[in-house]
């Protein structure tokens, strides 16, 4: 099976085909570290001890995750909340999605949306 050609990266480093530079690993986790120390905590965005209440007697009468089947773990906003209470507390706004959904094709939905919209 062919196997792509290296590329060069922009310091100069070759770089194999699949892999990430260190210089970019490093960028990547400075401009992650910039957007968590702009973020608020869990709390300040609304996942308090009341929040695992609600969340917890969700997910005994949801117990399936809504795109695969599998058993669900998270609770997910169908709409993006973004600091409304409101929407944030909104039953019929909420899904149960087990961790691969969640980080996956939820993600990618999200994604895909915004781009469809911006």
């Amino acid at each position: 099976m062919p196997v792509r050609a290296p590329r060069i990266c922009s310091c100069g480093k070759v770089i194999a085909s699949g892999e990430a530079c260190p210089c970019q690993i490093r960028r990547a986790a400075e401009r992650k570290a910039r957007h968590d120390q702009r973020r608020p905590n869990s709390s300040q965005r609304g996942y308090t001890r009341d929040w695992e209440k609600a969340r917890a007697a969700f997910l005994r009468s949801h117990p399936f995750c809504a795109f695969c089947g599998a058993p669900a773990a998270l609770v997910d906003h169908i709409i993006p909340h973004k600091g409304d209470q409101l929407l944030f507390w909104d039953r019929n706004n909420w899904s149960p999605l087990c961790t691969p959904c969640h980080s996956g094709a939820k993600q990618r939905l999200e994604r895909r949306v915004k781009k469809e919209t911006s």
